[in-house]
């Protein structure tokens, strides 16, 4: 009796998998936009935008140029004042019309500040638009991990904090505000995460609940938040912080006039679902403001062009090997030149400048 064989079946790697995809399909090379460009959603800095401060403007600007990025949204100010002025004397001074830098909050200061916390802040957003910023940034440990002074986890919809939204609508200040990741960052971390590679590779972007709170009560708070402060503009970074749920975001989109959304760091989502996405676009075309979130770089402003222009099937959202966010590819959303203008430019300009 002949002797059974057994194969071994090979063992690959995640890390390892590079696979090649067979489909023959057409690539569009845009290299300019179709229209000028407002970058709303942008850094400038050491952590996210390149370390531009260290840079003389003469390298910078040709960049921008070379995309047609007529202005560029710097939100570093919202790191610090000490960040906002360097930022301020160094782009603003340098070049203001072509920069716009938005100041932030200082959670840390409610320790000290005690119950005159909210007025406090409210001030200092005046002082900062006397330096010169133009906006308020918002990030994401507002929600998460910001306390106040009695250590209690602050809700983003907290009613104390109404002069600072108050504020801002006054000096005519869109507020960016960012304050959820993608939902996955908030699931376990499983063989059932979309993003278990980009987890792994940065675990502190990881947001399970508990002990962080979850995904939904982020987002709906965010929504009250909106909602209570009609005469202030916001803008929901990348896609309303639920690109993954485009109803969602139309849905808000409709209740609250004064809400707007930036695309920024958000085509890999966007692009595996165009059909989607592309009715988003069309239906919400005087709200969507473009951006990348990925610093000055013409790399990346050649893929958004082609991802908001062509209608090129299957290619990648990043720019190396493996994708960054997922292992997915998109497709391109043709969208019509009229809607390409107001994402481009004109929804910034009217977003940017919600007192006239």
């Amino acid at each position: 009796m002949p002797s059974q064989r057994t194969t071994e079946q090979p063992t690959l790697l995640l890390q390892q998998f590079r696979p090649r995809s067979r489909l023959v399909t057409k690539e569009t090379a845009v290299e300019h936009p179709r229209f000028p460009v407002i970058d709303a959603h942008n850094h400038l800095g050491e952590l996210f935008g390149g370390g531009w401060e260290h840079r003389p403007l003469n390298e910078l600007l040709p960049r921008l140029d070379e995309a047609n990025v007529v202005e560029y949204v710097d939100l570093d100010g919202g790191w610090g004042e000490a960040i906002l002025q360097q930022h301020l004397d160094h782009f603003k001074n340098g070049a203001p019309e072509r920069f716009r830098i938005f100041g932030g909050v200082n959670w840390d200061a409610w320790a000290e500040q005690g119950d005159a916390f909210p007025d406090w802040a409210a001030g200092r957003l005046r002082v900062q638009a006397g330096w010169g910023a133009q906006g308020l940034k918002i990030w994401k440990p507002f929600g998460l991990s910001v306390r106040d002074h009695h250590g209690a986890l602050v809700s983003i919809d907290d009613a104390r904090l109404d002069p600072i939204w108050q504020t801002a609508g006054e000096l005519g200040w869109p507020v960016l505000i960012h304050i959820a990741d993608p939902v996955a960052f908030f699931d376990p971390l499983d063989e059932t995460n979309e993003r278990w590679e980009e987890l792994h590779a940065h675990p502190d972007w990881q947001f399970p609940s508990p002990p962080h709170p979850s995904f939904d009560s982020l987002v709906n708070a965010l929504a009250r938040l909106v909602g209570r402060h009609p005469q202030t503009t916001f803008i929901g970074a990348h896609v309303g912080c639920y690109a993954e749920n485009l109803g969602w975001v139309s849905a808000l989109l409709h209740r609250c006039p004064n809400f707007y959304v930036d695309i920024s760091a958000r085509i890999g989502e966007l692009g595996r679902q165009p059909y989607t996405a592309r009715r988003f676009f069309l239906e919400h075309a005087d709200r969507i403001l473009f951006g990348t979130d990925m610093g000055p770089d013409p790399a990346w402003y050649r893929r958004y062009f082609r991802f908001l222009e062509s209608d090129d099937e299957y290619f990648p959202y990043g720019l190396g090997d493996v994708p960054g966010q997922g292992r997915w590819n998109i497709y391109g959303l043709f969208l019509p030149p009229d809607v390409l203008e107001k994402v481009y430019f004109r929804n910034a300009q009217k977003a940017l400048n919600p007192a006239g």
